[in-house]
Order: structure tokens, then sequence, then C-alpha cells
């Protein structure tokens, strides 16, 4: 016989209370919406078939849909792959040196270099079925998203403070206990930032994501993407007036259904909360606190957690101090870093005989310089950047009403594409006769500011109480304030930002350098420039050349950069 330990009687024979039934509509809604989606995404479909797209405002509610869905669907594969990729990168040594070195070159490939490279087999995988298209497309979103994400929960669980890790070896929690009950809620409002970011970054390459060339055909699936796609082709401004609209309705819309929710959820995660006030509230959440049988629900999901407790827990029988596992030998960390080092070198060996037998040696220079002025962008856009965002960031987390009343605005500026920059920037720039050199170069990190802001709002949210009075006793004001204090207490955060917001910068070069506004093109030398047009015109050597110019790059950026600041917060700079 069950046991329903926390569901009165009454409200079982009844049906649960009021409040799951107010709930009963939305709900409905939800599985009706997502079983009509996804039904839409797995029509018969064979390769050169019309699929057309109209620019009518009428059906911009079913290609939000379709986008949203599968902005959800890469995002669910996101998370699985985060605490996955990330916890056993910042756990394991050895597969760490292997690991993020890896991220940082999935980092720097371009949505672009994902879809020629796996839509092929997606189709292959799917014939005769939308799905496989629909598959490739939401793989490319997955890329935009994952690995800020992975990024994030790194940086976390390399910085969990001293402290807490000395009181998950006090109870002997094993490995599975300390990384639920102490790593991943400590990582958890960070976490959720970043994956309000990720969210909000994936529109900034949808229109690469739905718009797919494949064997010399151009598939245009259904969705907000391939609508901006149609409308910038046309120079249809209402059409892309219709569609910032939708974006925004859409974007609100998760925002209150499913984000405000998380967040609001996430602050009984937080280790200091300042006189008691989270400042993140939820009109949903709170109903959903008011229900009983979604409330059953949840707590039978939290008892199978529990159970998985106790069976993966840590051996002990209380009067014994458990002794520490050996270190792995000096001689078997020497054989895994030759095996990685002859990897590398054999991958070094195939570049260069590929280099000297499809573009040449003067081609490689070429693209490395066009890299070089690339790598100044960067470096000057994300400099500008953090100057602006970092102090905007500090104030916004260290007043959390604020945050609360400004997190959709800060979601709808992610979330705005380049793309619609486009018509802005192509008149101004010729109505003035500027130099796109200089001009384009904003495009870059339009995209891609926003995680510098995410992440150092996640950091200065959670700012001990105790270090926020102690700065206020001291009396720590003006430029003290900033060294001593605030810049070092929300030092990790930025970091992981800057990692990220340089990577989205490099990818976000391809559409930046190179834009197109009906039959006028403007050009900015530049890796992304050449990326891009040697994609037009199907030079396959050639893009893998800038892909693999662009990979050494970002990866000697993060290594003698990024790395090093990654050392410092990890030593020095958390609490």
């Amino acid at each position: 016989m069950i046991k329903f330990e926390y569901f009165p009687r009454q409200v079982i024979e009844a049906g649960g209370n009021r409040w799951d039934w107010a709930l009963l509509p939305l709900v409905l809604s939800a599985l009706v919406l997502l079983a009509f989606g996804a039904a839409q995404m797995s029509h018969p479909y064979q390769i050169g078939a019309p699929m057309p797209i109209y620019l009518d405002p009428a059906y911009l509610p079913y290609y939000l849909l379709r986008t949203t869905l599968r902005m959800f669907i890469a995002l669910g594969a996101s998370i699985v792959f985060t605490l996955v990729y990330a916890t056993l990168a910042a756990k394991n040594r050895a597969a760490e040196k292997v690991l993020i070195p890896l991220l940082d070159i999935l980092q720097s490939i371009p949505v672009l270099g994902f879809l020629s490279i796996t839509v092929t087999g997606f189709i292959a995988l799917f014939p005769g079925n939308l799905l496989g298209v629909e598959c490739a497309a939401i793989f490319a979103i997955f890329t935009s998203q994952a690995w800020n994400m992975a990024f994030s929960l790194y940086q976390s669980l390399r910085t969990v403070p001293g402290e807490l890790q000395e009181a998950a070896r006090i109870f002997q929690l094993s490995g599975w206990q300390r990384f639920w009950r102490l790593e991943l809620p400590f990582a958890m409002p960070q976490l959720l930032w970043n994956i309000m970011m990720s969210m909000s970054g994936g529109w900034f390459f949808v229109v690469a994501s739905e718009a797919i060339s494949v064997s010399n055909q151009n598939i245009k699936l259904p969705g907000i993407g391939s609508y901006i796609a149609l409308a910038l082709e046309q120079r249809n401004l209402p059409a892309i007036g219709w569609a910032i609209g939708t974006m925004v309705i859409g974007i609100l819309l998760y925002d209150q259904l499913l984000f405000r929710p998380l967040l609001a959820w996430a602050d009984k995660f937080r280790f200091e909360t300042e006189g008691g006030e989270t400042g993140q509230s939820s009109w949903l959440l709170t109903w959903l606190r008011r229900t009983e049988r979604l409330q059953f629900i949840a707590r039978g999901g939290l008892k199978v957690v529990e159970k998985s407790f106790s069976l993966f827990r840590r051996e002990y029988d209380g009067t014994s101090i458990r002794a520490r596992p050996q270190p792995i030998s000096d001689k078997w960390s020497r054989i895994w870093d030759a095996g990685i080092a002859a990897l590398v070198l054999f991958a070094v060996w195939r570049l260069v005989t590929f280099i000297h037998s499809e573009v040449g040696a003067g081609e490689v220079a070429r693209v490395f310089l066009f890299g070089f002025y690339t790598l100044i962008r960067v470096l000057v856009l994300i400099g500008l950047a953090s100057l602006v965002w970092v102090p905007v960031a500090i104030w916004i987390g260290m007043n959390p009403r604020w945050a609360d009343r400004l997190q959709a605005v800060a979601q709808l500026l992610a979330a705005f594409p380049a793309n619609l920059m486009f018509p802005l920037a192509v008149v101004f720039i010729v109505y003035f006769n500027l130099n796109p050199d200089i001009w384009l170069s904003p495009l870059m990190v339009f995209g891609t500011q926003w995680y510098i802001l995410f992440n150092v709002i996640a950091g200065a949210s959670n700012i001990p109480s105790e270090l926020r009075y102690a700065a206020q006793n001291l009396g720590l004001k003006g430029w003290l304030k900033w060294r001593r204090y605030l810049l070092p207490a929300i030092f990790p955060s930025f970091v992981t930002g800057a990692i990220t917001a340089s990577g989205g910068s490099w990818n976000a070069s391809i559409v930046a350098e190179y834009v197109t506004w009906g039959n006028t093109q403007l050009e900015a030398h530049g890796l992304g420039s050449y990326i891009a047009k040697m994609t037009a015109t199907g030079d396959f050597p050639r893009i893998a050349l800038g892909i693999g110019v662009m990979c050494v790059f970002v990866m000697s950026l993060n290594h003698f950069l990024w790395r090093k600041l990654y050392s410092l917060a990890e030593d020095r700079m958390h609490f």
C-alpha cells in the first residue's frame, strides 16, 4: 500500500487544490504546443523539395514555436553536456589537459563550420525525413550554447571555497554526494545566469542555423531565423520590425515561465544573502509552491535523488579515518603527457602536409595576417565592453531588486541578433563614407558583450555578506574599494565571461566583417571575412585553413592570457 506522506487525504480525493486547477490549462497548453511542434519537425522531406517561407506576420507565431522548440532542445542537450564535461575536466587533472584545450578548439570553430561538417551526416541518418535537417539546426544552436555553460561550471567547481571543501571532507561525502550537495548548489546561481545567456546568445546564430546550404541546395527551415534571412534578402524593413516584436514576446514568455522561476528557486542555494533580501520573485513559482499534486510529484523526484546518495556513499565505520586515495604515479602521468604530445605532433604534421599540398605557405601567411587584424579588434572591443559593463553589472548584482527588474531587459539585449543591425550599419557607413575596418567592428561584440554582463552580475550577487560589512566598516571608497574589494570579488566570474565573450567575438567576426544588405556588400579585412568569403565560394581547403588559424589564435589567447587569469582566480581571488 502506497503511503502519501506529504499529501493530505482530502486533497487526493478532491483531485488537488485550486492552485492545481489554475495551473492545469497552462500545463495542457504547453503539452499541446510541444506535441504539435514535435510533429512538425518529423515530416517527410527530400533534399531539393521547396520549403517556402512567408513574410506574412500571421505566420510568425508558428515560426516562433518552431525556433523556440529547437532552442530548448539544444539547451537541454547543452545542460547534460555541461554537467558531464565540465565536472570531468574540473575533477580529473589528466582529463583536464585534453578537455579544456578541446573546449577552446570547439569554441573557436564557427557555427558555419559545424554545419558544413555535420549537416550531411544528420540528413543521412534520417533519409527522407525533415528530422535530419532539424537535428543539424539543433546541433548548430547547441554549439552556440554549450561552451559558455561548460566554462561557467568548470570555473565554479574549481573555485569552491576551501572551508566548504573541508566540511565535505569532515562529513565523509562521496564524490557523488559532494557534487549534488555542495558543488552543484554552489555553482547553481552563476550557472543559471549563463544558461540564460546561452539561450539568448542562441538567437545571435539562429539565422545561420535555420538557413542551411547543402548539396548546392538552400534549405530554410520554418522559424524566426529563416524569416529574418528572407527579410534581409528582400530588404523588407517592416518584416524585420515584425520579427523583432515577435522575438520580444517570445523572450518575455520564456523569461516569465522558466527563467524567472528558476532564478527565484536558485536563491536558496546562495550561501550568503544580505539582510535576508534576495530580490528575485516569480508569480509562477509562488503558484507552484501552493499546489499539492505538483509538490507531491516534485517530492517524489527528490526522494529518488536522495536514494542515490545511499547507493553512492563512502564506506566509513565512524571510528577510523579513511585512507586517502593513492595519487597517480608520475610514470603514468608522463606517459599520458607523451601521448598527448604525440597526437599534437601528428596533427601539426597533417596540417603542414595539407597546407603544402592545397594552399601554399604564402596563403597561410596572408591568413595569419588577417588573424592579427581580428585579434586586435577582439582585444580592443573586449576591453571597452569590460570598462562599460563591469561597473554596471556589479551595481545590478549588489542590488537584488534591480537585478529582478532588469533581468528581462538584459535577455532582450543579449538575444538581439547582430544581423538586424546590418541595415543600419550599411546605411550609416555608406552615407558617411566611413572605413569598414573600423566601423564594422562593433558588430563583433554586439552579441557577445553580454557574456561579461551576465557573469559579473552572477558573481556580484554572490559576494559574501561579511565581506560587504567589512568593506563598509573599513570605510573603503573610490579606487581603493574597487582594487581591494569589488574587483577581486567578481574576478573569477569576469574571467569566465571574458573567455566566452572572446570566443564568441571570434565566431561573430564571420558575420560582422562581411556584411550584406540587398546588393550592397561591406567587407573589413580580417579572418572572419576571409572564412565568410571562402564559405560563399565553397573553397573547402581555404575554409579549413581559416578555421584552423582561428583555432590557433583562440587557443593561444586562452592559454597565454585567460588561463593565467584563471589560475590567479583559483589561487587568490575566491572566498
